[in-house]
């Protein structure tokens, strides 16, 4: 097992800093992927890589949306032969204490999908713990299983292997909705779960780059066409309606 921490970065210039400092204590390499981020965010991320020899960036010229820049963050790591990304998000909602349960769970089950099970104060909006136990639901019965406690959370480590080979060859969504896009397909494609209980808070004055609209609209998308796509591969379903897989 090789793991590396993973950041994927837009806009986050207030943040960044703390959170890389916070993970400098377990020793790992860290790939970050910074989604064409303006200038002081790019600022930041220099002085971060000058300070701090273990951390490497990956930057996208343009913004191309949260599950781009995940799947470039999984296959940079993978491009270095590392085996595991201990993947976080930039803007501080995640403790970074709680890293070695997830690196200890993919040491006790390497070919596992740990994923966070979030604990929430009083800081989570309403409306997002709503939405976060509809996908639930959705996925327990897109997957057929009750594996899988929060399908959104943002702290995961993901065992590369399965995942990208999950990946290849399918077009997955580019923005909020790829994250549980995979751990259907992963969960499907038989990955074992393990959940690890982890604290998420959010940040007072914290920015988030979640579109209510139009991301709730991806990820319902998401749902439906993974819903539809096994039956698709039947010989008896008509090419002409025939979705992406």
């Amino acid at each position: 097992m090789q793991p590396c921490l993973g950041i994927p970065i837009y806009n986050h210039a207030e943040t960044i800093a703390s959170v890389v400092g916070s993970l400098e204590r377990y020793g790992l390499p860290c790939i970050i992927v910074d989604d064409g981020s303006h200038q002081a965010t790019r600022r930041e991320l220099e002085k971060i890589v000058s300070h701090y020899k273990w951390v490497d960036v990956v930057r996208h010229e343009a913004n191309r949306g949260r599950g781009a820049a995940l799947r470039t963050l999984y296959q940079s790591a993978a491009d270095r032969d590392y085996t595991h990304v201990v993947q976080l998000d930039s803007d501080g909602q995640h403790q970074a204490n709680d890293v070695p349960l997830f690196l200890e769970a993919a040491r006790q089950d390497p070919a596992a999908l740990i994923l966070g099970a979030p604990i929430f104060d009083d800081s989570a909006p309403f409306h997002r713990l709503y939405g976060r136990k509809l996908s639930q639901a959705i996925v327990w019965l897109e997957t057929l299983s009750l594996a899988v406690r929060d399908p959104l959370c943002g702290f995961r480590c993901i065992p590369l292997g399965p995942a990208l080979q999950v990946l290849r060859g399918v077009r997955s969504g580019d923005r909020m909705d790829f994250d549980p896009e995979l751990i259907i397909r992963m969960v499907r494609s038989g990955s074992p779960v393990v959940n690890i209980p982890t604290q998420v808070i959010y940040p007072a004055h914290g920015i988030s780059h979640f579109r209510m609209f139009l991301d709730n609209v991806k990820i319902a998308l998401a749902y439906l066409r993974l819903a539809i796509s096994p039956l698709t591969q039947m010989s008896w379903f008509p090419k002409t309606w025939r979705v992406r897989r």
